[in-house]
């Protein structure tokens, strides 16, 4: 659509192409590309943003993820393109606690609609007491992680279901013409999302154990949700290690709750996973937060790869 395109500081632009910083096409082929069609043009933080924005726009909307498959997430760094890019964007999907220099970049800018998705729900406080021992982490300049509050909002169906709400709201809002589309898809995939919530549900029902042990702690709201445990070797920033005395804990806990398997995760390295699974004796796995698709994910998209993770607690928990 872009009908309220902006011109981008003439200055800030031009010094950028003449620096290299941007190619000089680049300063010109990606309004092009988006103006094409009329679609409204939507930049996503990553890919749980941009699946939403997907889904629900269809056809009448042009997605952009800053986050490249395969890129862990919480070490975005925005590039100067990027800059341009969500600058000129009819819309900006993020989650403010993420991804620190995407909510930088999204507060400096004149993006005309901004949604964000820590908005459309309510977060909570994860990570911070585990088992009830408090967790060792590094300290880290990440604000989600200073306040405590759990980003890892779409892992549970049914408050992804309620973002899914709030950017159908949204995109109708910025897009009248086609709002009864958005309505309709918004409605479809909040459907979707029900009867995923529905398998987990009834799933996980019949669990033998309610305790799992994660690399990190990025499932508070999956095990919230269905009433399990989540036991995470670090806090809510996958790259900080355990101190000894957490290993520790983790592994006399994995014997007194029937633990049988430590999970971890396709975009981080599973070292940490496979010794703490190793001096204990249990099995290792695959359990998803799905902040990207690469051909390391079991499944081409959000439910597919749910799916596999509802497969892989119930085969890890004993449910029937």
């Amino acid at each position: 659509m872009n009908v309220r395109r902006r011109h981008i500081s003439g200055v800030a632009i031009a010094v950028a192409c003449a620096l290299g910083l941007v190619g000089l096409s680049a300063c010109t082929t990606d309004r092009a590309a988006a103006a094409a069609g009329g679609k409204l043009d939507i930049v996503a933080s990553f890919y749980p943003m941009a699946f939403l924005a997907e889904r629900i726009g269809g056809s009448h909307v042009r997605v952009t993820s800053l986050t490249k498959p395969g890129q862990e997430p919480h070490d975005l760094e925005v590039s100067v393109r990027q800059r341009v890019r969500i600058e000129e964007a009819d819309a900006v999907l993020y989650l403010k606690g993420l991804q620190p220099t995407v909510d930088e970049v999204v507060a400096q800018s004149e993006a005309k609609t901004k949604i964000d998705a820590a908005t459309l729900t309510t977060l909570e406080q994860h990570g911070t007491e585990v088992g009830g021992h408090a967790a060792e982490h590094d300290t880290h300049d990440h604000d989600h992680e200073e306040a405590g509050k759990d980003p890892h909002i779409w892992l549970d169906p049914v408050k992804y279901a309620e973002v899914a709400r709030g950017v159908g709201a949204a995109l109708e809002k910025a897009d009248p013409k086609h709002a009864a589309d958005y309505r309709r898809n918004t409605a479809a995939l909040a459907g979707e999302l029900g009867e995923l919530d529905t398998r987990f549900r009834e799933g996980l029902a019949g669990a033998r154990s309610k305790v799992f042990i994660t690399t990190h702690a990025a499932f508070g709201y999956l095990a919230e949700r269905y009433g399990l445990t989540e036991e995470a070797v670090s806090g809510l920033d996958p790259e900080s290690e355990p101190s000894v005395n957490r290993v520790k804990d983790l592994e006399t806990m994995a014997k007194a709750d029937g633990v049988t398997t430590v999970f971890y995760e396709t975009l981080v390295s599973d070292r940490t996973a496979r010794t703490i699974a190793k001096d204990a004796g249990l099995r290792t796995d695959v359990l998803d937060p799905i902040e990207g698709i690469t051909d390391q994910s079991r499944g081409t998209d959000y439910f597919s790869v749910q799916e596999a993770n509802l497969k892989a607690l119930r085969t890890a928990l004993g449910a029937k």
